[in-house]
């Protein structure tokens, strides 16, 4: 088993992803170029947060035309997992391989702080490890987290069970309050229709230790590895 960490200019998390599976469960991890066309095999694709790119233009809108990203796309045609954490959700939606968009947070700051998620889905590959209604404990780091996406999006995101998790305070309330960023619905992270794509602003890889505060990140690495270990 192997996962490959692609690294974009400007990318700050592609260590914490490298080092997260690597250190918590043992499995081989690697980097991957951005102008590489080459995958190295991996059994999963993580795009990592950061500024790609400076985020000149729009968050992701430049880094969707890395010449690995062609690769991304084929591999996750083809069924493989890819995960985009923060600046690799805005560039997943960039790239069309998730619907919706990320726009400045509503307060127009950047956030940086821990927030909690609920867990809407427990299911392979993201979330086997959770259960439904669990709440996690996981920081954020964004200027434009806000996700939005048109009332007929949304509302086939909820009809197809697309929506792994949202914003919600200490007891799973999902309130104005709690919804860190104003993204539509309390939406913290979606997948695409097959389920193989996810996007997420939070970010578990930095919350995998207890040294850290709560490592309620680590149940997606776990769940990730345990699918694919099962096929």
């Amino acid at each position: 088993m192997k996962l490959g960490v692609v690294t974009f200019p400007g990318s700050n998390c592609d260590y914490d992803c490298y080092k997260a599976p690597r250190e918590l469960l043992g499995v081989e991890t690697v980097f991957l170029w951005h102008k590489d066309h080459d995958l190295q095999g991996v059994d999963a694709v993580f795009l990592p947060g950061g500024f790609s790119y400076g985020d000149y233009l729009r968050c992701g809108a430049i880094a969707k035309f890395s010449p690995i990203m062609r690769e991304v796309r084929a591999f996750a045609e083809a069924g493989g997992p890819v995960a985009g954490i923060c600046n690799g959700f805005q560039i997943l939606c960039e790239a069309g391989m998730l619907p919706g968009a990320l726009i400045r947070n509503r307060t127009l700051r950047f956030i940086s702080r821990p927030v909690y998620l609920r867990v809407e889905e427990s299911k392979a590959p993201f979330t086997s490890e959770y259960t439904v209604g669990q709440v996690l404990r996981i920081p954020v780091a964004h200027g434009e987290g806000c996700y939005v996406a048109d009332d007929a999006v949304l509302d086939e995101l909820e009809a197809n069970g697309q929506v792994l998790f949202r914003y919600s305070d200490a007891s799973g309330a999902t309130t104005a309050s709690a919804n860190a960023n104003g993204s539509a619905r309390n939406i913290a992270g979606i997948t695409n229709r097959a389920g193989n794509v996810l996007g997420m602003m939070p970010h578990p890889e930095r919350a995998v230790d207890p040294l850290l505060g709560a490592p309620d990140g680590a149940g997606l690495f776990r769940s990730l590895v345990s699918y694919l270990a099962a096929v």
